[in-house]
């Protein structure tokens, strides 16, 4: 449904992307990460026909973006970063100019504005100008335009930024429910919309794809991933009696007095963990076993990436 072949874009010596090359299939909703100014913009607009490669190519839905622009675009949904649009325009006016634009009359184009309107709870602002609705109602015009024509791929370039949690969940809500017939790739710096809407996720920093994998898979390189972080009283006295565990690698205390044991390579040590402190009556207010931070391997691999560089 997407494909890129050593897509590069290059501004005189700045390299902005530089040769990605991923597919996207049928019913996919992929994260594109990365830091600010790595490329996930730009990358969003080549793929969209806004943004001219440098070398190299992108197809949607077989059709190659520049070379048959036209049969790309009607198959693809695009909400660019900012959510722009005229803003003098209403919101009913702006759909109704894009629904134009897009070739949509009788049953089909009734169908799309009213889907787009009601899944987008934009009823009560239908007729105020757009420059004097909130970020998050701007955000939610954007999305409604991307979705109108019910097209089989849609990017998104940070759809929920500006979104209080409630219209979040709306839209993360929405995303699954499209997922099902759709190829979906979304652009963002939240680690928590990786976790929320996709199944699949790449990082890129300065323009180079650094890590493609599935989230649980990224959180397997997290030196968290089967630790095990517990709240109790007595922080120093559990930390003391962890650290005796056999399969325990270390056990360190943060600023909040919670403490996380971590294990060595390819141990578990949760019922380990929960036996020594039934056995050693110390009282825990919360225990959790880790699945991996997120935060943590973006770091990693971004920050690694960064010094590599510079070297």
């Amino acid at each position: 449904m997407i494909e890129t072949q050593e897509l590069t874009k290059r501004y005189g010596d700045l390299v902005a992307v530089a040769g990605i090359s991923f597919r996207v299939e049928p019913g996919e909703v992929l994260g594109f990460l990365g830091p600010n100014g790595a490329g996930k913009s730009t990358t969003m607009k080549m793929i969209a026909g806004f943004l001219a490669p440098t070398s190299g190519g992108a197809s949607v839905c077989g059709y190659d973006v520049v070379a048959k622009p036209i049969e790309a675009k009607r198959a693809l949904g695009y909400m660019p970063e900012g959510a722009p649009a005229y803003g003098e325009m209403s919101p009913r006016q702006f759909l109704n100019f894009v629904a134009d634009m897009r070739g949509l009359d009788g049953a089909r184009r009734k169908r799309g504005l009213d889907d787009a309107i009601g899944h987008l709870h934009l009823e009560r602002v239908l007729e105020q100008p757009i420059d004097t609705l909130s970020k998050g109602f701007k955000r939610r015009v954007g999305l409604a335009q991307a979705i109108l024509h019910d097209p089989a791929v849609l990017i998104l370039d940070e759809p929920t930024d500006g979104l209080d949690p409630n219209q979040k969940h709306e839209v993360r809500g929405l995303i699954h429910a499209m997922a099902a017939d759709k190829t979906i790739v979304v652009s963002t710096h939240l680690l928590e919309e990786v976790h929320a809407v996709c199944n699949r996720a790449i990082i890129i920093a300065r323009g180079r794809i650094l890590a493609d994998a599935s989230p649980s898979e990224l959180e397997e390189r997290s030196r968290y991933h089967h630790a095990v972080s517990l709240t109790t009283a007595d922080p120093v006295a559990a930390r003391d009696a962890l650290s005796r565990i056999p399969d325990v690698a270390s056990v360190e205390i943060d600023q909040e007095q919670r403490i996380t044991a971590f294990p060595k390579a390819g141990r578990q040590i949760f019922d380990a963990v929960n036996a020594l402190l039934v056995a050693q009556k110390i009282d825990v207010s919360e225990i959790q076993l880790e699945r991996g931070r997120m935060d943590e391997v973006f770091r990693s691999i971004t920050q690694g990436d960064t010094q590599e560089v510079h070297a």
